[in-house]
Order: C-alpha cells, then sequence, then structure tokens
C-alpha cells in the first residue's frame, strides 16, 4: 500500500467542513491499508488561540486513529479579518514544510485542500523536496469566489494569487474537485479533462443517522420549539444576515425558534443586528465538537444551507447538507445550481428558496411548520439518497482506486515516478518557479475573463 500525506492547516479536534473531509478520508484510508500523514498546525479555531498543551512548541507528532498527525507552529490570531487570515495561511504555507518537513518521512503522493490557496505554496515545496506527485483538491475556486464576494480587491494580490493557482493546476499531477461545476469551470479555462478527478465530499453515514428527537432535545436542555437549525461558518460566503431578517419576519410566532450554531468573520454583526432588532426568536451558540453534530442534527426540526447569491455560489455542495440528509432532516436550501439539484431535484430532500430572499425563507420555514407530514418525507428521502450516493466509505474507495493508478502511471515513467532534480532550498524554488510562460498564461487568462 502507499504512503500518503495530507496538507491542511484543518485538522480534528477541530470542527467544520475541511477538517471533517480531510479527517474521514484520512482515517479511511488507513483502514484500507495505508500509510498516511497528516501536516497540520496546532488546534485553533475558533479562538485563534493554541491550547496549552502546544504553546512554546515548532513541532509536535501526535497518532490520531491510526494517523500519523504531525503539526507545527504557525502565526495564528484571534482576530478574524480577513488580513489576519492571510497571514496566518501564508504562516502556515512557508512554514510547514521547514518545521514539518523532516517528521512526515517519504509519502509516495501528497494530497493538499484550497481553499486556503496559499497551501500549494507547501505542497510544491514538499513534492519537490520529496520528489514525488501531489494531488491539488480544489473545494472552491479561489481566488475567484473571494473576487466575486468582494473579499479580494488588492489587485497585486489578485495578480499573484491567480498565478499560484493555475501554475499549480499545472503542475498537479491530478487535479481533484469536488463539483461538478468547479470541473466544468476548470475545463473551460483550458485545464485538460483527463487531469481531473470529480469526487464529492461525503458524510459518514454511521455517525450521521436518525436519532430520537426527544432524547436528543433532553441531553442539550432545548425546549419543544419547532426549532430551526443553522450548524456551520458564518462567514462572508454564507450570507446568513438574510437569516436574521427572517427571523425578524416570524417574530410574532412564538414556537418557531432559531438557533445558529458556529463561528466566522460575521457572528458578531449578526448578534448586534439581532439585538438592534429586539429579536427573542433566535439563539446562538458557540462551535460545539464534531461527533456533538448528530445529537444537534436530532434536536432540530428543520435546517438550513444558505449561501450568497453570485455565480460563483452555485459551484458549492455543502457538507452541512448532506450531514442533515444523513440525519433524516428536511432542508430550506438557499443554494442554486449544483446543490439544488442534488437536494431538491433528485434527492426530493429539501424546499428550494433563492438566496438572500428573507421573504422566501420565511415561507418556507413555516410552510414546514404547518406540514409536518411534508417535513418527514423530506427527511426520509434525504437519508435514503445519502446513503446509497454520498457515504465516505464508498467516496473513498473511489480515491483509493484513482491514486493506484496515478503511481502506477508515475512508476512507468521510470524512477519511481520521481523527477530527477537535486534537494535546493525549498524558498527559493518557489521564487524561481514564478517564470514568464507562467506570467503569460495568467494575463492571458486573467484577460480574457475580464
Amino acid at each position: 500500500m502507499s504512503n500518503i500525506l495530507f496538507i491542511s492547516p484543518y485538522y480534528p479536534p477541530e470542527s467544520g467542513a475541511a477538517p471533517a473531509c480531510v479527517g474521514e478520508t484520512a482515517t479511511r484510508l488507513v483502514k484500507q491499508g495505508h500509510q498516511v500523514t497528516v501536516l497540520t498546525t496546532f488546534p485553533n479555531y475558533p479562538t485563534g488561540v493554541f491550547p496549552k498543551e502546544y504553546r512554546g512548541r515548532f513541532l509536535k507528532q501526535e497518532m490520531r486513529d491510526g494517523v500519523h498527525v504531525v503539526r507545527v507552529w504557525s502565526w495564528v490570531s484571534p482576530n478574524k479579518s480577513f488580513l489576519h487570515r492571510i497571514k496566518w495561511y501564508l504562516s502556515f504555507a512557508f512554514l510547514a514544510p521547514l518545521l514539518g518537513g523532516k517528521a512526515v518521512g517519504h509519502p509516495e503522493v501528497i494530497i493538499v485542500q484550497s481553499p486556503p490557496l496559499f497551501d500549494a505554496i507547501a505542497v510544491r515545496l514538499l513534492a519537490r523536496w520529496k520528489r514525488c506527485p501531489y494531488i491539488f483538491m480544489v473545494s472552491d475556486l479561489w481566488p475567484e469566489q473571494a473576487i466575486q464576494l468582494g473579499v479580494l480587491r488588492n489587485r497585486q494580490l489578485i495578480w499573484l494569487s491567480e498565478w499560484l493557482e493555475w501554475s499549480t493546476y499545472r503542475r498537479a499531477a491530478l487535479v481533484w474537485v469536488v463539483t461538478e461545476w468547479i470541473r466544468d469551470r476548470l475545463i473551460q479555462r483550458g485545464l485538460a479533462s483527463e487531469r481531473i478527478l470529480l469526487l464529492t465530499n461525503g458524510v459518514d453515514t454511521n455517525t450521521f443517522r436518525p436519532l430520537p428527537q426527544v432524547q436528543a432535545r433532553a441531553e442539550l436542555g432545548w425546549d419543544d420549539r419547532f426549532t430551526v437549525l443553522y450548524v456551520g461558518t458564518h462567514g462572508v460566503t454564507h450570507g446568513l444576515m438574510t437569516i436574521i431578517n427572517a427571523a425578524e419576519q416570524l417574530r410574532n410566532h412564538n414556537d418557531i425558534h432559531f438557533i445558529l450554531v458556529g463561528e466566522g468573520s460575521d457572528k458578531d454583526e449578526m448578534i448586534e443586528h439581532a439585538q438592534k432588532l429586539g429579536l427573542t426568536n433566535i439563539t446562538f451558540m458557540d462551535v460545539v465538537p464534531h461527533r456533538l453534530v448528530p445529537t444537534i442534527l436530532a434536536a432540530g426540526d428543520v435546517c438550513l444551507a444558505h449561501v450568497r447569491k453570485a455565480s460563483i455560489t452555485e459551484g458549492i455542495l455543502p457538507i452541512k447538507m448532506f450531514e442533515a440528509m444523513a440525519c433524516s432532516r428536511p432542508i430550506v436550501l438557499a443554494v442554486d445550481g449544483e446543490a439544488r439539484r442534488i437536494a431538491e431535484q433528485e434527492a426530493g430532500a429539501a424546499i428550494f428558496v433563492e438566496p438572500e430572499n428573507a421573504a422566501a425563507l420565511a415561507s418556507a420555514i413555516l410552510n414546514l411548520y404547518e406540514h409536518p407530514d411534508l417535513a418527514a418525507a423530506l427527511g426520509s428521502r434525504g437519508r435514503a439518497y445519502v446513503e446509497a450516493r454520498f457515504d465516505y466509505d464508498h467516496l473513498t474507495a473511489v480515491l483509493d482506486a484513482r491514486i493506484a493508478q496515478l503511481l502506477d502511471e508515475h512508476m512507468s515513467k521510470g524512477s519511481h515516478g520521481r523527477q530527477k532534480y537535486a534537494y535546493r532550498s525549498p524558498t527559493l524554488d518557489i521564487l524561481k518557479q514564478l517564470d514568464l510562460s507562467e506570467r503569460s498564461v495568467v494575463e492571458d487568462r486573467s484577460g480574457a475573463k475580464r
């Protein structure tokens, strides 16, 4: 079997989509006989502060569910601004190979997740050092998403990000995309289809399963009101102020209660807005451990998935959608495109509403409140659908087969599929790779796009 390295600044025990995706995949690859290492940083989400047991260290190695976890120091901050996140991402991208490069051993293939896009720096440095191919996993198109949503405006940073993105695609042995929209977008931009693997995110249907609601509410101390749940990141992409406005429209329905679980850059503003409106029908909760999410979902009556209204968000497949379906919860889905096709049209597990339309969101919630039979039918169909299509066991088996094929192809090229060059300073290598041919590729593509 293979020696596989994952690179990600997010990893359990942290909660969220990114650590769940890497963690679920890594542990399953171990069960299939692979030796798996994860290069990550010390746990710090959502506080931006390292736990006491990690302070004063530059490197710590752990075993977690059979996975060799190499944690390295990086710059972190409780500040949730975009600039501070960029500093964190760059810190991890450059320090992870330098601090953890020796500890990760000699992988045969490296898998890196984007976003954060800047992790591409780490994988390119390590792939060159270790002389092995890498797989670039694209969960969201960055920087395109940040540009469309108005988060990224600096022209120099845009140019640098686009160069890093496209040149990393070109050097990757395989580009793993999680949605058809991303695949089609990359093909339109000139990436060869045979170099793309389409493999969605999924859910552990054994952990996320239907549980008794009465028992779940008793464990959490919740009352018996009709509970509308949002569990996930409260960020710029998600447009969650719409949920606050929907709660305001339903404030006279005393039996409907909104609970929002998670953290993000927009959370403080959301809390302030709810307080200004004098809303008593909405509760904000901190991030909970991922193991507690199935209980949270079981305690709810309907789950929300929401993003801002933009063409780039039509390529999003929220993991929270699969988790809600696995727990037999009905979904009000304010995500157009591929997510709508899967959850509403194919699975019959969701009611779609236009993103950032508070009136439509409130109406859909009220519809499910008044029609419990409809809610139960949506939940039941969702569970059956994800069991058949989106269980992580099946998805990881597909990845396993593709990794084997990739390594066979590299072996057939000679030198065990490894490129023949001596070790050089990683920092000098990444600067040298900024060549004129790649500059022209980015300039031509971005010029055509605009």
